[in-house]
């Protein structure tokens, strides 16, 4: 999804052969489905974190190629802004302890990153949203080096032909507009991966669209962009808007935004990547020398370098992967819809409940997707993205009730179940679903904490808005360092 390009200019002609490619591309996989030719036999979780820096006043440092260079580890990389870094974590099997190893391995990632970013005079933090972060801080200088954003930058313009325009209405007001793709990074997320078969795929990407809509109730990180408060996952619509490569006279005929919840249930993998071909056009039309025909034909595996590129400029919430690891093809979702943090103990919780869940789900003897309208669970996702665990949420037989009296009572007991076929050890299922009920019963994430820590400083401290938003995230952080799940954290 991250791959290098070059600096360049396409051409008409580039972009000419691109489509022509991708199309090819296309039938080789669709060929590829119908011989089977996946990795099945031993399915992988994986996990991404983005993550902001702040300088030692708590406002964003642009300081992501020395916070690199000082860490010195693969497993962090460049993010799309200087105040953005990823750390990717090594797939894993979650039968046994596979969660618990998950959260070893990220604390003690993220504690050794920290120990050698504080000498560049940065330190990390999980967050949906930045809280200190301003509009000057989006400018065009502070795009990461990497050429693939520069030129990504240029290409969503170019297609758009005039600034973006943002306006998000929340419990505040917010209306303004931007000359680069900056504001994405703003958002920085959560995603967790999942490999499945061919044959299980289009249940596992329903279900994952079915839950959407309540894996943001509760994961809720990101209340505050510019010193307004907007939305309890602000990420959500500051997204979608940021990579809009439409005009408002394109948006007012119906065309789709590449930032897209989707518009209906899928019946097999190839639907999504068809979608993608079908509705949008290349934003980097970079041809790879391989002949992806020749290559099946002669018995090795494609790497559709064409229909991968493409596939990673469409920026569905729950997006297909195709990939080859050790020569062996294989699929995953990717579920996008979550924030970083606030603790890695959370960000577990939060992937254990989607594991489960979307296992249970998946393999239930009623697909829930046969009882719900695809619109439903887009309307629960856009109005839990709003109100977070204050959210209410329609679900079949239970009509419209709260997004925490739906987990109680009725996905709390089925993400158990899922867990138990995956073969996690019960005790650290309990430990991480546990999270999760104390989340809905005390009403309390990452985004209400950050409100009612704000309201806190600004009401007792008289402080201004600024000035409260930076003991905001200095208290953030030192709670996220100390790995207390979100629901137990004291306010100020």
């Amino acid at each position: 999804m991250g791959e290098d390009v070059g600096v360049r200019t396409f051409t008409r002609e580039d972009r000419a052969r691109y489509r022509e490619k991708v199309r090819r591309c296309l039938d080789v996989f669709a060929e590829m489905l119908r011989e089977s030719r996946f990795d099945v036999d031993r399915p992988m979780t994986g996990l991404e974190i983005e993550l902001n820096l702040v300088d030692d006043g708590f406002m964003p440092a642009m300081r992501n190629a020395d916070v690199l260079a000082a860490i010195a580890d693969p497993a962090f990389q460049t993010e799309l802004g200087q105040f953005n870094v990823e750390i990717n974590v090594a797939p894993r099997r979650l039968a046994g302890t596979g969660t618990g190893e998950f959260e070893k391995h990220v604390r003690a990632s993220l504690n050794a990153a920290e120990e050698r970013a504080r000498p560049v005079g940065t330190h990390m933090v999980m967050i949906g949203i930045l809280p200190t972060l301003r509009p000057e801080h989006l400018s065009g200088t502070n795009l990461s080096a990497n050429p693939r954003y520069a030129l990504l930058n240029e290409q969503i313009f170019a297609a758009r032909g005039e600034d973006l325009q943002i306006a998000i209405n929340g419990v505040e007001r917010l209306t303004t507009t931007a000359d680069t793709i900056l504001p994405e990074a703003a958002c920085t997320s959560t995603q967790f991966h999942l490999q499945v078969s061919p044959a299980q795929f289009a249940d596992y990407w329903n279900a994952a669209q079915a839950i959407a809509g309540v894996q943001v109730a509760l994961g809720a990180n990101a209340p505050f962009l510019f010193g307004r408060h907007l939305w309890a996952e602000t990420r959500i619509p500051l997204f979608q808007q940021a990579t809009d490569t439409r005009s408002e006279e394109i948006k007012a005929q119906g065309v789709r935004p590449r930032v897209w919840f989707g518009e209906r249930w899928i019946t097999n993998v190839f639907d999504l990547f068809e979608e993608n071909v079908r509705y949008f056009p290349a934003l980097l039309p970079v041809c790879d020398d391989e002949d992806p025909a020749r290559t099946l034909a002669g018995g090795d595996v494609p790497k559709l370098a064409e229909l991968r590129l493409h596939n990673g400029t469409v920026y569905r919430w729950n997006r297909p992967v195709y990939d080859v690891l050790r020569g062996r093809p294989h699929l995953r979702v990717e579920n996008r819809v979550l924030p970083a943090g606030p603790t890695v103990l959370d960000t577990i919780a939060n992937g254990a409940f989607y594991f489960g869940l979307v296992r249970a789900l998946a393999e239930s003897d009623r697909p829930l997707w046969s009882q719900m309208s695809f619109s439903a669970a887009e309307e629960n996702f856009y109005g839990c993205a709003r109100h977070g665990i204050d959210a209410q949420v329609f679900w079949p037989g239970l009509g419209y009730l709260p997004v925490t009296e739906l987990v109680l009572r009725r996905l709390l007991p089925l993400a158990y179940e899922g867990l138990d076929r995956w073969g996690v050890d019960p005790d650290e299922r309990d430990r991480l679903l546990t999270v999760i009920e104390q989340r809905c019963l005390t009403g309390r994430n990452g985004a209400s904490w950050q409100v009612e820590a704000l309201h806190r400083f600004e009401a007792s401290d008289h402080l201004d808005r600024p000035a409260a938003l930076r003991e905001v995230v200095r208290h953030y952080v030192t709670l996220m360092h100390s790995n207390r799940p979100v629901h137990e954290w004291p306010l100020p």
